[in-house]
């Protein structure tokens, strides 16, 4: 395979960085990928393929190989973050104002599309051993795009699904791997406190809001925490609190904005109850009225055992050995852990900082970009575990995990 996977490189490569640098010139959010999703599917259909559009009229699926056998999934999300590109210096600098491709998703597009081309020209040749579906998927920012792409029947008969997170931290030409969850939950909680307001000078008069509300942000983290196996990594952080508007009256109303990450799916789906149950008991204390508006986001991403050893093999035939690394977990959320609640599957992360270089670099940032060495590296490693995950074939049953697919 490494021939025929050099051979399609050295004919694809600049075109692949080619439309990474069109994707990171005209990024779209969220639902708005209109743009994306055409060019992905114009680029499919001259491969001879027939991509499917989601309902919502961005994201796609695309079917490659025969029906029989295994299916492999590969997902790429689309999206990009409502951020302004600070890339003074790039000619593929974002012409779209507030808005970029801060997080990479232009480069697990292209990966995702690369290994596809490569694997239609595989099934073509009939040494395709199964299906791969290739997952374009929207909104993972949002986050509930991995949900359309379920609804829209986008992981039925899917057997496996594996997909690759750029990551600033690791060099190109290294894979970050890891059994297990690698990221985390992510809610959205919304607390609300009244209380009947009134003078500073008379705080007895009054439920004193503020104060109470401050009860509230600095009791429940701790309290939340100790409600669960400490291994969970159950966290509450706020990111803003409100009351009053000046100095000398107590307010009646008062509000707290934060997230709920969790690496563990049972306390993931605890912790809403939990939470409010708190909530109520310091509020009663304190003679304020609470309430809370807790909105789900993802679950934590659980890698499986077996998956992330079919990552591990498809790397020693592609890329160095040496260049399979442990990663550690994240707290940051992922919604690929969708997908991984209905069927086996991993998420790795792949090395996209130029080696040697000098700083500290980070998703999320206006100045994020990528070493695009790194793209020939992700669709090798894409198209081998989509290869190897169809040639041991198989629907996944109980089968205990493999030895030394847990790097970390």
């Amino acid at each position: 395979m490494q021939p025929q996977l050099d051979a399609f490189l050295a004919g694809h490569e600049d075109e692949l960085v080619a439309f990474r640098r069109d994707l990171h010139m005209h990024p779209e959010l969220g639902y708005a990928e209109h743009r994306t999703t055409k060019q992905i599917a114009e680029r499919l259909r001259a491969a001879g393929l027939e991509p499917r559009i989601l309902p919502k009229g961005t994201g796609l699926f695309c079917d490659i190989g025969p029906a029989d056998g295994t299916t492999v999934a590969l997902r790429a999300d689309i999206d990009a973050l409502p951020l302004q590109d600070e890339k003074e210096g790039a000619p593929y600098r974002s012409t779209v104002p507030g808005v970029a491709h801060a997080c990479g998703h232009d480069v697990h597009t292209v990966m995702v599309l690369g290994a596809g081309l490569f694997l239609a020209q595989q099934a073509e040749a009939g040494l395709l051993p199964g299906r791969v579906r290739l997952l374009f998927q929207p909104a993972e920012e949002t986050p509930g795009g991995a949900l359309d792409v379920m609804a829209a029947g986008g992981i039925a008969g899917v057997d496996r699904a594996f997909a690759l997170h750029c990551d600033p931290r690791i060099e190109v030409g290294q894979l970050g791997l890891r059994t297990g969850p690698i990221t985390a939950a992510c809610d959205k909680v919304y607390v609300k406190v009244t209380g009947p307001g009134g003078h500073t000078a008379r705080p007895h008069l009054t439920a004193d809001l503020v104060y109470a509300l401050a009860k509230i942000v600095t009791e429940l983290p701790s309290a939340l925490s100790r409600r669960v196996d400490p291994r969970s990594s159950l966290s509450l952080v706020w990111g803003r609190v409100s009351a009053g508007s000046v100095a000398n009256a107590i307010p009646d109303d008062g509000i707290a904005e934060g997230t709920v990450r969790c690496l563990d799916d049972e306390a993931w789906h605890r912790a809403p109850e939990m939470m409010k149950s708190l909530l109520q008991s310091v509020a009663a204390a304190y003679d304020v009225e609470a309430s809370l508006e807790y909105i789900r986001g993802v679950p934590p991403t659980v890698n499986e055992a077996a998956s992330v050893q079919m990552f591990r093999d498809a790397a020693a035939q592609v890329i160095d050995e040496e260049g399979v690394v442990p990663t550690p977990q994240s707290l940051g959320g992922e919604d690929f852990g969708w997908y991984l609640e209905s069927i086996p599957g991993a998420l790795a992360r792949l090395g996209v900082r130029t080696p040697g270089s000098p700083g500290e670099y980070d998703l999320h940032r206006g100045d994020f970009d990528v070493d695009e060495r790194c793209i020939p590296v992700g669709v090798r490693v894409l198209a081998a575990t989509a290869l190897t995950a169809l040639w041991e074939g198989g629907r996944p049953g109980d089968a205990e995990p493999i030895e030394g697919a847990a790097l970390a």
